[in-house]
């Protein structure tokens, strides 16, 4: 335990590594998370989330947010992620109320070797800090942690979401939420405000605005955040040529949710010569939407700067290995009858999904998958029939290559089918999976 004056610290170890790949969306598939913060340390990419967990009486408020805890994972070819454990917990950390569950939206930076986690949540000393949320700090050696958190928030700091920027000559910004956002600059010991809070100008003036992250490109300041336009939050920007402004309303990142999730909060960056948008949606409770999972997806920049909207996909991002398990129902592309999506167990469904063929000739599409740089022999097929029935995979298109045909016989139980491969190509391509029967579901595929 770490001493600050009369206060003892309690240092979070990281004592559970879980790796698992996850090249399809939702990225992170063993615990509900939301509010993405991506970072690129080292060699790796890093995310600091929030950790949805479901509220119940005398445990956070029924109906409502309720997060204790935050996890970090990592990453370096954005398949394979690490799941580091536990890094900062709300009865942990001496200022916060004991037993709030509103351990919010946080953020990472580095600087000097150090690491900087910031968090939102509730004090319990409301007559230093006032009522509501404000903001703390945590510091590690490295960026999976141990985290120590400080022994008192930030002064001056009143709101949620916080978000870290340290521009190009060396000035650190801090941005935060409360109705408007806000930006202070930082001294250099990342823990206290250089400069007086002010409201970041010229954004919508109507409608909920929350979660800033900001990001420079080629000169561009990008003021990237959630707002509430209509109905539900959309992923919005601005740009301008200064961390404080004035910014420009430009754009819309993401539309709404189109199943009514309230909430998107996102983060934006370049890993390896390509820039990614993470974000969040309730893939794993689509009743319940303050139940989240993140999800990543490519993003692209038009010539003159601007930010070209991006898609939602299933596929989600990094080049799948053929010899890993290949969640089929994360497709690219669908024929358009004849197939669809549904979880493998309603009662558990971190167990994910499955595709489900209802007639002939219905196929899916998993895009970029590299079969290496030699020939695969053989292929497996996690599925079950209530008839007989035959799945043909083909390379590049449902009329392209076929690569291997698998029988599965008429029984109820999912089993694991192996057939040789035909003919297989190597290098990267995308695999089209068509079944020449009826009522044939399928979990995953691979490679051997």
């Amino acid at each position: 335990m770490k001493k600050y004056g009369k206060a003892l610290i309690p240092i979070i170890a990281c004592a559970l590594m879980i790796q698992y790949g996850a090249a399809q969306n939702p990225i992170i598939r063993n615990q509900f998370s939301a509010d993405p913060s991506a970072r690129v340390f080292g060699n790796r990419v890093y995310i600091y989330p929030s950790h949805d967990i479901l509220a119940a009486p005398g445990k956070g408020r029924v109906g409502w947010f309720c997060m204790e805890d935050y996890h970090v994972f990592s990453s370096e070819d954005l398949v394979n992620w690490t799941d580091h454990g536990m890094i900062v917990q709300q009865n942990a950390v001496p200022w916060v109320r004991p037993n709030s569950y509103s351990m919010w939206a946080p953020d990472c930076i580095e600087r000097n070797g150090k690491y900087y986690f910031y968090f939102p949540t509730s004090p319990k000393d409301t007559a230093a800090y006032g009522r509501g949320f404000t903001v703390g700090v945590a510091i590690a050696d490295k960026p999976e942690g141990p985290f120590v958190p400080e022994p008192t928030p930030i002064k001056g700091v009143r709101g949620i979401d916080p978000n870290v920027f340290i521009d190009k000559d060396g000035q650190a910004y801090l941005y935060w939420s409360a109705g408007n956002i806000y930006v202070a600059r930082l001294k250099r010991n990342m823990l206290e405000l250089d400069s007086e809070p002010q409201i970041v100008a010229d954004l919508p003036s109507k409608g909920l605005k929350e979660g800033p992250y900001l990001f420079e490109r080629n000169g561009i300041y990008y003021m990237t955040y959630p707002h509430v336009e209509n109905k539900t939050e959309r992923l919005e920007y601005a740009t301008g040529s200064s961390p404080l402004g004035p910014f420009k309303v430009s754009g819309v990142i993401m539309d709404e949710s189109p199943t009514g999730c309230w909430t998107n909060h996102h983060s934006v960056l370049q890993y390896k010569n390509q820039w990614y948008l993470f974000y969040h949606h309730n893939d794993y409770s689509p009743a319940f939407d303050k139940a989240r999972s993140v999800r990543a997806d490519s993003l692209f920049f038009e010539a003159d700067g601007s930010i070209r909207k991006v898609i939602p996909t299933l596929r989600g991002i990094g080049i799948m290995p053929a010899t890993q398990q290949i969640q089929i129902d994360r497709y690219s592309r669908l024929s358009e009858t004849g197939v669809t999506v549904s979880f493998l167990d309603t009662l558990d469904k971190f167990s994910g999904w499955k595709a489900v063929f209802t007639q002939p000739g219905a196929w899916l599409q998993f895009n970029t998958v590299d079969l290496g740089k030699k020939a695969l022999r053989s292929i497996a097929v996690r599925a079950r029939a209530a008839e007989g029935s035959v799945l043909r995979i083909h390379a590049d298109g449902v009329s392209g290559q076929l690569i291997a045909e698998v029988k599965i016989p008429a029984k109820g139980d999912w089993d694991t089918f192996k057939m040789p491969a035909q003919k297989l190509p190597t290098g990267i391509h995308n695999l089209v999976i068509e079944s020449k029967g009826r009522a044939v579901e399928v979990d995953w595929m691979m490679f051997q």
